[in-house]
């Protein structure tokens, strides 16, 4: 175990600025959805239909779900479909594959997200919180600081927003992972929640494969040990960076509160516990966390912890504008593979998509709120 939280005083894990949205029917329990139709004079038979529309037709607006009688949908749409998300900037690159969303929250807060198309497949990363907490000084969004959690609605509608774009191109949407702003292990409860409806089948979810479904953390070893006894079976990426506590208290503060073997002993118990393989997230960083011997020890460290039960997913840091961190140059990448490998742990590069439209998570909220912030100067 690390050191007490007073000796990290500048991490936010509480302390939101903002309040939260509306109540929708995302947020809701079936119990619940049956008690506030009852308020409206509806019977319990419409919560199914209505989540049919949600999660089946990708449909938020009662207004055309036609069998609903025509006097209660307003009713249901001013009660249970307050408006979320407000797209403010729609960015594309990769000739049309990949689009970056910039949305708005009922109470101003930026968020992104982030749908990556590939042959036979579509992924779309989502956010769990508005900012971050985390203060990882390479990450724009860790700079930024955290605004607030998201509601389980927030983060579902995201998902439901993609699967009806993919569907509008006669595709379908494949994959999610939780990989774009926030520490979604921070928001615990309403992330689970929403990985429950991502992955149950119609009218309960979008039915989306757990295998296809990704929850990323910087290393919050207690809630790694939680979500393995959740009855899931999502894959878990732990964001670790380096394999060493001296550089890890650094690049990744939480560490101070949780070491590195902590995380790698919760990774375990969450690969025994799931059966599935632990996906390693590191971020080359040019004479920072690139050296031959971190690669070794990476390596030796992940065989002892995980065994066969781990994958490395090397990621080409994309900087962030006036940055000091910068990304490693190809043959130091490729060597840093191939001292991992050497040690018995598989070991890939991520594919990056959508870096010349600020995909690195948090630069385009950034660059909007700057925006703002010189107009309103």
């Amino acid at each position: 175990m690390g050191h007490v939280m007073s000796d990290f005083p500048k991490i936010q894990l509480l302390s939101p600025k903002r309040g939260m949205p509306p109540k929708h029917f995302a947020d809701l329990s079936e119990e619940e959805r049956i008690e506030a139709l009852g308020e409206l004079g509806l019977p319990k038979f419409r919560a199914d239909q209505i989540a049919r529309h949600y999660y089946g037709r990708f449909e938020a607006d009662p207004s055309t779900m036609t069998d609903l009688p025509a006097a209660q949908r307003e009713l249901v749409k001013d009660s249970l479909f307050p408006r979320l998300l407000t797209p403010v900037r729609k960015v594309e690159t990769d000739n049309g594959d990949t689009t970056k969303t910039l949305w708005r929250l009922h109470d101003g807060i930026l968020l992104e997200s982030v749908l990556m198309r590939y042959p036979g497949r579509a992924t779309l990363c989502i956010s769990s919180q508005a900012g971050c907490g985390m203060a990882c000084p390479f990450c724009a969004t860790g700079q930024g600081g955290l605004d607030r959690n998201l509601s389980t609605a927030e983060i579902v509608d995201q998902v439901r927003e993609a699967a009806a774009m993919m569907e509008a191109e006669g595709s379908r949407l494949t994959n999610v992972v939780f990989m774009g702003m926030g520490e979604p292990l921070a928001n615990y409860n309403r992330v689970v929640s929403a990985v429950r409806q991502i992955v149950s089948p119609a009218p309960h979810g979008f039915g989306i494969s757990q295998r296809n479904v990704t929850v990323s953390t910087v290393g919050l070893a207690p809630a790694i040990r939680k979500l393995a006894d959740e009855g899931l079976s999502v894959t878990l990426a732990v964001s670790l960076h380096t394999p060493d506590d001296e550089l890890r208290d650094e690049l990744v503060p939480m560490n101070n509160r949780f070491t590195v073997q902590d995380v790698l002993d919760a990774a375990r118990y969450y690969a025994d516990q799931t059966g599935r393989r632990v996906s390693i997230e590191y971020a080359l960083i040019r004479d920072i966390n690139d050296h031959d011997f971190r690669a070794d020890m990476l390596g030796q460290k992940l065989h002892d912890a995980l065994g066969p039960l781990v994958h490395v997913n090397l990621i080409p840091l994309n900087p962030t504008p006036g940055s000091k961190w910068d990304a490693s140059p190809r043959e130091r990448q490729d060597e840093f593979v191939r001292r991992v490998i050497a040690q018995g742990v598989t070991c890939t590069v991520r594919d990056t998509k959508g870096q010349e439209i600020a995909a690195a998570c948090g630069q385009l909220a950034a660059d909007e709120k700057q925006a703002g912030e010189k107009a309103g100067a």
